[in-house]
């Protein structure tokens, strides 16, 4: 998020950058912290996981259920690689690679 579509959002707007911890996706995060810029509230925790371990672990659970069910039909593995995710997903592929 560019430092100018912030200064678009209307005040009292807030942005909570999850991915702070790593630098953010907002042009104006500080990591560790909350400020305020142009009106708008930005929040970067860090290690957000952390401070929710219980829903951390449902949403990680969640993810995975999802994708195993994506790669599983009539209890087999069988992956379609037409799909996005499962395409995104896959590191390598057949023989040659």
């Amino acid at each position: 998020m560019t430092a100018a579509a912030v200064e678009a959002m209307k005040p009292g707007s807030v942005v909570v950058d999850l991915a702070g911890e790593t630098g953010g996706n907002c042009e104006l995060t500080e990591p560790g912290r909350t400020v305020v810029k142009h009106d708008v509230t930005i929040a970067a925790p860090l290690n957000l996981p952390a401070t929710m371990p219980e829903h951390a672990s449902e949403l990680y659970s969640k993810n995975i259920t999802a994708l195993l069910d994506l790669l599983i039909k009539d209890g087999r593995l069988a992956p379609d690689f037409d799909d996005e995710v499962i395409a995104q997903s896959c590191v390598t592929r057949g023989k040659d690679s």
